[in-house]
């Protein structure tokens, strides 16, 4: 295993930063990172002011930068103004998914905006990453390096400096042009250092060389349209409650992970960084989750994004009418809907914090994982309720997976955490193809849906008694999340957001009371507790913690409730982003931003508001 790389510290008193490309490579937290997008590909900024991860052109296309994962090889884009001493401070433009950053000196200020150029309704928009630093106060020298490494940092580019641009070029890559200033070349690479006085900016922009070159005030223009563009979307949410902040970033996350061009949602924005400091839980989330995706649409739903739910509805029913003969589905899709690469290992690339092997690709995708139809028919059924009525192909393609899940809904599988071992019997696979079931028969009832009406409910009622015969131990007084054995599982936490069990019921109290004394740190809820024949452990799962509030506030001890809320909005980073799990001490570990999180703090926002209103204990939506 390699060895971690040193942290970036902070400046001591009298210390000036120097040149990126002077001072040794240093690795960044992942919580000190901001993101920027284009609903094609996504970018992480970091504090000092380096995008060290970027795939280009699209989110699962091969890195560009990949520095987090490596500070040596990874490639970075680094801007640093040279302030002694400098407060940075790392903020969002209000209500946009463009990034702010600013060093402030006693002598000298500089202000870094970092953004994605995104003013098209098409799916045909190029990928323009646009970097402007302003001084505003003082004189101040900014030191430019950028160094992009192709190809998941297997290959450095050639580099050629022509009409005022460097180009960068590797074999079956797309080329890449950086402009803005008068660069020098190095080994694959290029710097500038430029001096500038109170007022002055300088304005880099990272395209595809078949584009247009664009200058500098044309650009501004770009910039004020796409903030414009950010702020037209944000103000479409309907939602008017409690903490606006955190749910609106939250929305806006999620909209990042969007893929304008299919409809189709992102897990997360990266791949492979550890969900345990050191570890081999190092996975590829980007891509489209039947899962994550669908809960990522009743979320935008529930904040009246009605657009993305529709545009996700058509890539999901697509998924739906063109699964196999015998109905089966695939646990996860590339975000074009094709098929997922195989996990491979890049040796080369030295890890997060020494967390190998750095993962490319998921081996998940062959798993079997029941639950899956369950999420998926909830999206459609909620979906139709609230939106367009399905076409009749779409209806037929999911009778054909209702059909699979009636045939296969006793099988043992992965379950939702994909534990590679043996497959068993989870209680939230059975409980997930109960949802599907009885999603399947109220939308064919609501829509006067031709279905095996008898057959299905036959089926759903099986599975009904199948949970309450199989997974409730009356020794321990509380559900089990396999059959047969004595374990929890933070997944038992969706009963009754599903609607399977009600939120008072003293046998569900009974195992929420039981979660939260075993599975539950200081509000912090673990996903299990059990081996799940990998070493090492991770951290605790920062969706299941936000489940868990919602379980307390529906179970009426809202003060418990708001109480641990509260605790979890502090353990998001400075811009209000989460990661997929949090460490011992509420650090961001796994990969970010993670869409499942960020899904699930809206759900809870949402209740708990509603509850504080005394708007009612209906759920949302009926």
């Amino acid at each position: 295993m390699a060895a971690a790389n040193p942290r970036t510290k902070p400046l001591k008193p009298g210390e000036a930063q120097q040149p990126p490309h002077d001072r040794q490579r240093k690795e960044r937290d992942i919580a000190d990172h901001g993101v920027i997008g284009n609903l094609a590909t996504i970018a992480l900024v970091a504090c000092d002011g380096a995008i060290d991860y970027m795939c280009w052109p699209n989110l699962d296309s091969p890195s560009i930068f990949a520095g987090i994962l490596d500070a040596d090889q990874g490639g970075v884009f680094e801007l640093a103004p040279d302030i002694a001493e400098p407060r940075v401070v790392q903020m969002y433009i209000p209500d946009t998914n463009v990034l702010l950053t600013r060093w402030m000196g006693s002598d000298a200020s500089a202000e870094l905006t970092d953004l994605m150029i995104d003013t098209s309704e098409t799916g045909e928009a190029p990928t323009r990453l646009v970097r402007r630093m302003v001084v505003t106060r003082g004189t101040v020298t900014i030191h430019v390096r950028c160094a992009p490494r192709y190809d998941y940092a297997r290959l450095k580019p050639s580099v050629t400096i022509k009409d005022g641009a460097a180009l960068f070029k590797a074999k079956d890559c797309p080329s890449l042009r950086l402009s803005g200033a008068d660069f020098s070349k190095g080994d694959g690479e290029v710097h500038a250092s430029i001096t500038l006085k109170a007022g002055q900016c300088i304005t880099l922009m990272l395209d595809e060389p078949g584009e247009p070159l664009i200058g500098a005030d044309q650009i501004g223009q770009l910039i004020e349209a796409t903030i414009n563009r950010w702020r037209a979307w944000s103000a479409q949410s309907t939602y008017k409650g409690r903490w606006r902040d955190a749910v609106g970033r939250s929305a806006l996350v999620l909209k990042l992970l969007t893929s304008r061009r299919h409809g189709s949602i992102a897990a997360a924005g990266t791949f492979s960084l550890p969900e345990a400091a050191g570890g081999v839980r190092n996975w590829d989330y980007r891509a489209a989750w039947i899962r994550d995706s669908s809960f990522s649409i009743y979320a935008l739903m529930r904040l009246g994004y009605h657009t993305e739910a529709k545009d996700f509805y058509r890539w999901l029913g697509d998924r739906a009418m063109h699964s196999s003969k015998g109905g089966e589905l695939k646990v996860m899709y590339a975000l074009d809907g094709g098929t997922v690469p195989a996990e491979t290992s890049l040796e080369h690339l030295g890890g997060y914090g020494g967390a190998v092997p750095v993962r490319i690709g998921n081996d998940a995708v062959t798993q079997l994982q029941l639950d899956i139809y369950g999420e998926l028919m909830d999206s459609i059924y909620l979906s139709n309720k609230y939106g367009e009525a399905i076409s009749h192909d779409r209806w037929l393609g999911v009778c054909r997976v209702i059909d699979y899940v009636a045939r296969h809904w006793k099988e043992p599988d992965a379950g939702i955490w994909e534990i590679r071992g043996p497959a068993r019997h989870h209680l939230h696979s059975r409980l997930m193809c109960w949802v599907a079931m009885d999603r399947a028969i109220r939308l064919a009832s609501k829509r006067s849906l031709a279905a095996p009406f008898t057959r299905w409910i036959k089926v759903r009622n099986a599975i009904h008694d199948d949970i309450w015969k199989n997974f409730w131990d009356e020794k321990l007084g509380h559900f089990v999340e396999e059959r047969g054995r004595k374990d929890l599982d933070a997944s038992m936490l969706l009963m009754p957001l599903v609607r399977f069990v009600g939120a008072t019921d003293p046998r569900w109290l009974a195992t929420l009371d039981a979660i939260g004394n075993k599975l539950t740190d200081d509000g912090m809820v673990y996903r299990y507790k059990r081996d799940d024949g990998l070493p090492g452990k991770e951290g605790a799962f920062s969706a299941c913690s936000f489940w868990y509030v919602e379980c307390l506030a529906r179970a009426g001890r809202m003060d418990e409730a708001r109480h641990i809320f509260e605790k979890l909005l502090r353990y998001a980073n400075h811009v209000q982003l989460y990661a997929e799990e949090f460490d011992e001490r509420a650090h961001l570990v796994g990969n970010f931003p993670q869409g499942f999180t960020h899904l699930a703090l809206v759900s809870a926002a949402f209740y708990i508001d509603r509850e504080m209103e005394g708007r009612g204990p209906r759920d949302w939506p009926a």
